[in-house]
């Protein structure tokens, strides 16, 4: 217990507290880097490989599908034995399977080791979220995944930015190498990592029972409601994602880098948001305002795409639908750790899993018929779903959170 004492007051205090931070927030990034970075060379990765514009897409959704998957898994291994051995052997998988990638014959190895890249990649995700609910709590947790969420909200501008140049000088295989060096640099980082749950809190069930990891959590009524809430806000943002680069680039006439830098200064808006969402006297206020406002700005672009809108008008109401959605992801994934503190690796892992998994399954449906207006119909159809969410998780005390 001591030396539990004392590792907290190092964290707290001093320049480990800022390397720690940091490297939250790039391990969080691992996210918008695996699926951002190479958005530009979607199109122009249609003639690179011979094949069509699902299929391009389905190496997004494969991703996001192992983004979604490997959090179910990695978050119990990491309450059941640490933190630090789960993020490195997953950091070494990252490293392995970007290298696979890079070395793809067609389109169907490449979508099949998006898969595992995905895989590998969530188990940073979910324990970043897990190691700062390990340190701190509260209005404190919910400062430190502010500042978390910017440190992660430049991996959106900066990745975007450095695919579209990559595109115009060494293809796809350019951001995949880039990948490849972020990854070998946080596996040297994680060795400065100090361990953040002790043996004496570690889960005692064995992986075999990986179900009873999660039914605490599934009859937690207030956690549901806000990772639910949080997932169909994440579904939206993939909504854009996938949609953004055809979008821009086929309708607008954009170049890939001029693309790049449009979609990389819009997620300017997530950063400036999801700081001021640590702000609020009630965090559930966030959660609530975002929603609200993800719902207005939705149905504002949803009518805009149907009637063949101009460029600003259609970033316009794009932005306001970005600023709505950073509200949430602080907001709202500060609330749904607090309420699952108790079981913190597999509330971020069900947490990850649930938001990645949502973004996997609208990623496709952007691409069916006419881009602009179906675009509009799924950003609606996330935005009610994400409010009726808030609904029901706080019911009654919605008009105290005003």
């Amino acid at each position: 217990m001591k030396t539990l004492i004392m590792r907290t007051l190092t964290i707290k205090t001093g320049s480990y507290r800022i390397f720690l931070l940091i490297f939250l927030g790039l391990l969080t990034a691992f996210g918008p880097f695996v699926t951002d970075m190479y958005l530009p060379a979607l199109p122009a990765m249609i003639d690179m490989f011979g094949t069509n514009t699902s299929m391009v897409q389905l190496s997004l959704t494969s991703c996001m599908v192992g983004l979604a998957a490997g959090q179910l898994l990695f978050g119990p291994m990491s309450d059941r034995y640490g933190r630090k051995p789960v993020l490195s052997w997953t950091l070494f998988l990252f490293i392995l399977s970007t290298l696979l990638c890079l070395f793809s014959a067609d389109i169907y190895l490449f979508v099949i080791f998006r898969l595992f890249q995905g895989i590998a990649a969530a188990g940073s995700i979910v324990i970043a979220r897990s190691i700062s609910t390990d340190m701190f709590t509260g209005r404190e947790l919910a400062r430190v995944l502010a500042i978390v969420g910017s440190i992660n909200g430049i991996a959106p501008v900066l990745a975007p930015v450095l695919g579209g140049a990559m595109t115009e000088v060494g293809g796809w295989e350019g951001i995949f190498a880039i990948l490849l060096f972020i990854g070998i640099l946080l596996l040297f980082a994680s060795l400065y990592y100090q361990e953040s749950i002790p043996v004496e809190r570690r889960a005692s069930s064995g992986l075999l029972r990986l179900p009873s990891y999660f039914m605490p959590l599934l009859r937690n009524r207030p956690y549901m409601g806000y990772m639910l809430q949080l997932g169909f806000a994440q579904a939206a943002l993939f909504a854009n994602i996938s949609s953004a680069p055809f979008i821009m680039q086929q309708y607008y006439g954009f170049t890939p880098l001029e693309f790049s830098m449009c979609f990389g200064m819009n997620a300017l808006a997530v950063v400036i948001s999801a700081a001021l969402a640590a702000k609020f006297r009630r965090i559930e206020r966030g959660t609530l305002l975002g929603s609200a406002g993800l719902l207005v700005f939705s149905a504002c672009e949803a009518v805009a795409l149907f009637a063949g809108c101009s460029f600003p008008i259609y970033e316009g109401f794009m932005l306001g639908i970005l600023f709505s959605l950073g509200l949430c992801f602080t907001s709202s994934t500060t609330l749904a750790m607090d309420k699952g503190r108790e079981h913190s690796g597999s509330a971020s892992a069900l947490l990850g899993a649930v938001s990645f998994a949502f973004g996997g399954l609208v990623s496709p449906l952007v691409g069916i018929g006419n881009p602009l207006q179906t675009t509009g119909i799924v950003f609606v159809a996330c935005a009610v779903c994400s409010l009726a969410c808030v609904y029901m998780t706080e019911g009654r005390r919605i008009r105290h959170i005003h």
